[in-house]
């Protein structure tokens, strides 16, 4: 079967201007992304994860090399409503119930009020909330809310899933449950997702392909592609294959340090 590329960066250098003087972001990052992939990104804070995540989606603007989604250029992505974005922080508003803060990208778009209901109605139901539509924030838990984030950007139906470290202010129990509910999503739709982690047994546990960055300057130290199963039971961190793979995440952000 023939992979096709969904993101591509080739020697992609990032550098920002302060007042301090430049900061280096990203340095001769070179990576293929294809489609259906579930790509996660970890590695020390400040190391360009969310920096790459924000180039592809064109929130930042590359100083160096190229980087293409979809064959185009980020900026051209962006206008075909190539990717649905999830930040750290749920980021509803309080005033509209959890439906209006999932149709209001379709408002945006100009999506008919059919069609916004019955988008609403359908990622609701994937992310396990069918019937919160009434609710507003402040009546669902941290989860929830994130759950809502996530369906937000699922409602244009955009290949792509840029998540920026969706899960980190959760507590552990909530963040499990979440994973799972995340590979059943990635499993019944089959977006592309880049995934932004400081966790290792996350970025294990959800990916077909692990990143692993050094500090800053961002360079990738290791790709690693996954041995494990699609199928993967909360358990399967007790194997020794999932092991195998933790321990060269561990080693690549070891041999990251080195380069300081």
């Amino acid at each position: 079967m023939t992979e096709t590329p969904v993101i591509e960066a080739r020697n992609l250098d990032l550098t920002f201007e302060t007042n301090d003087g430049p900061i280096h972001a990203l340095k001769g990052v070179d990576l293929t992304i294809n489609k259906g992939d579930f790509v996660s990104f970890i590695g020390p804070s400040g190391c360009g994860k969310t920096t790459f995540l924000r180039v592809v989606a064109a929130l930042e603007h590359p100083t160096g090399g190229e980087i293409t989604v979809n064959g185009m250029s980020p900026d051209e992505a962006r206008r075909q409503r190539a990717y649905g974005y999830v930040f750290q922080a749920a980021g509803l508003y309080p005033w509209r119930t959890i439906g209006g803060n999932i149709k209001l990208p379709l408002e945006i778009m100009g999506y008919s009020k059919e069609k916004q209901k019955e988008q609403v109605d359908r990622v609701l139901e994937l992310v396990d909330l069918a019937g919160f539509a009434k609710k507003f924030p402040w009546q669902l838990s941290g989860g929830m809310q994130q759950r809502a984030s996530i369906a937000r950007a699922l409602a244009f139906d955009a290949e792509i899933l840029l998540m920026d470290e969706p899960f980190g202010a959760l507590d552990e129990i909530v963040r499990d449950h979440l994973n799972e509910q995340l590979l059943e999503l990635w499993g019944r739709t089959q977006k592309t997702i880049g995934f932004v982690t400081h966790s290792i047994p996350e970025a294990v546990y959800l990916s077909t392909k692990i990143v692993v960055m050094s500090p800053r300057p961002g360079r990738i130290t290791d790709v690693i592609e996954s041995p494990l199963p699609k199928e993967r039971p909360l358990d399967i961190r007790d194997t020794p294959e999932f092991l195998e793979v933790a321990h060269r995440v561990r080693e690549g952000l070891r041999a990251g340090h080195a380069y300081d």
